[in-house]
């Protein structure tokens, strides 16, 4: 559905995409992931038409340079800045991107059910919560209901609750057949919604691998902080050492490193010793 072949993109003397060459098969969601300055949004603008590049990009067959129309026809694209007309309602802001499409207005009403805002068509988009127009954006891209999804970063402003609602909402979007590519740095986003991870560093592609291989792929570890009575930190610090685990005192709490999936491993190692963890944080 996607290709790219030898993508090339630079600024002046700057390299941003080297020699990108990555195909996306119909209905797959792949991730690209890689630090801030890896390439990932520069690639995501070139797939738009955005930017003059070198070598090729075809969205089902048509290539972006010479028939951008036709391929951007096929695309719904969620920006992660956000720029709607704040003062227009959500019902306008839907009707006038109808237009822009070529959509029928038929197609609004339920794709704003779709994303959860049919009871705030009258409400002012300055006025939505940030999740609010961050569902707002996804059904605006999806309006003409295109075969392929394109996301930079989607969850990137987003509070614990909001994220977690518009994932649950991008994981229906896939199950329904779009061919997804979003940029992340989020690996619970990555591992929810992605079949394959293309993983970039400074510009070029380093490997592809499937979601769930990523963290181990990648040797990703979470850091845990616990909230400890302070009597029972040294035993705390103890405990978790003898058991192998990287530990050490911050304050008034523990630090562990832990693989990304051991994260439960020390709260259980701390109970079965009777320490009892009042309150933790994971990075």
């Amino acid at each position: 559905m996607i290709a790219f072949n030898h993508l090339r993109k630079t600024y002046g003397k700057f390299v941003a995409v080297n020699d990108l060459t990555l195909d996306v098969a119909p209905q797959e969601a792949v991730a690209l992931w890689g630090v801030n300055g890896a390439g990932k949004t520069t690639a995501i603008k070139c797939l738009l038409g955005l930017l003059r590049f070198s070598g090729q990009i075809q969205v089902n067959g048509y290539d972006v340079r010479k028939q951008g129309r036709s391929a951007r026809r096929l695309i719904g694209y969620v920006p992660q800045e956000l720029a709607f007309y704040k003062e227009m309602s959500t019902l306008d802001m839907a009707h006038f991107y109808a237009r822009l499409k070529a959509t029928p207005a038929a197609r609004i009403a339920p794709v704003l059910e779709q994303v959860g805002l049919a009871e705030h068509t009258r409400k002012p988009v300055g006025a939505l919560s940030g999740g609010m127009k961050q569902r707002l954006a996804l059904g605006l891209a999806l309006l003409a209901d295109p075969p392929v999804l394109v996301m930079d970063e989607p969850t990137s402003n987003l509070d614990t609750a909001a994220r977690s609602q518009l994932l649950q909402l991008l994981v229906q979007v896939k199950e329904a057949g779009k061919t997804i590519v979003f940029t992340s740095h989020r690996i619970e986003e990555v591992e929810a919604l992605a079949d394959r991870v293309a993983v970039m560093e400074q510009g070029a592609l380093q490997f592809t691998c499937p979601a769930d291989e990523l963290a181990r792929r990648i040797g990703l570890r979470t850091q845990v902080k616990f909230m400890l009575p302070g009597n029972l930190l040294d035993a705390a610090l103890d405990v978790l050492n003898r058991d192998g685990l990287i530990a050490r005192r911050n304050g008034v709490g523990i630090i562990v490193d832990v693989a990304h999936g051991e994260k439960a491993r020390p709260i259980h190692t701390l109970h079965q010793a009777n320490i009892h963890v009042t309150d933790f944080e994971m990075e």
